[in-house]
């Protein structure tokens, strides 16, 4: 069984996806760019863009009931690696130890040339 997550409060898919799927006991949530779903606008440097990626994240996890506490997993996407102390900053204001488990990739280019996306897996 799966149920499609969708929330005004994150950005709508921009392709053929759900913005999350929730299984009962699991939410695998898409990557989410660093759109403000109320403006459409993704903000400049790499501090505001993972501060409003998690934002997107926790939106669409409160919308199923859940919050950051239940993520067990993320996967950060990065358009250069040099950014990755400056998100790592903002990443752990958003969790409690424990942390969930990440990993965190370098990749040629994102969706609309944003600098982060960032998926998660939480559970019930």
């Amino acid at each position: 069984m799966k149920n499609q997550i969708n929330t005004a409060n994150a950005p709508g898919a921009i392709g053929p996806y759900s913005q999350a799927i929730d299984t009962g006991s699991m939410v695998f949530a898409s990557g989410q760019l660093p759109i403000d779903p109320a403006t459409g606008a993704m903000p400049a440097d790499i501090t505001m863009q993972t501060r409003q990626s998690l934002t997107n994240v926790k939106a669409i996890l409160e919308s199923a009931g859940l919050s950051m506490d239940n993520v067990v997993k993320t996967t950060v996407y990065l358009s250069d690696m040099a950014d990755f102390t400056a998100m790592n900053a903002v990443y752990e204001t958003f969790f409690q130890s424990p942390f969930p488990a990440r990993s965190a990739i370098a990749v040629k280019t994102l969706p609309k040339n944003a600098l982060v996306e960032i998926e998660v897996i939480a559970v019930r």
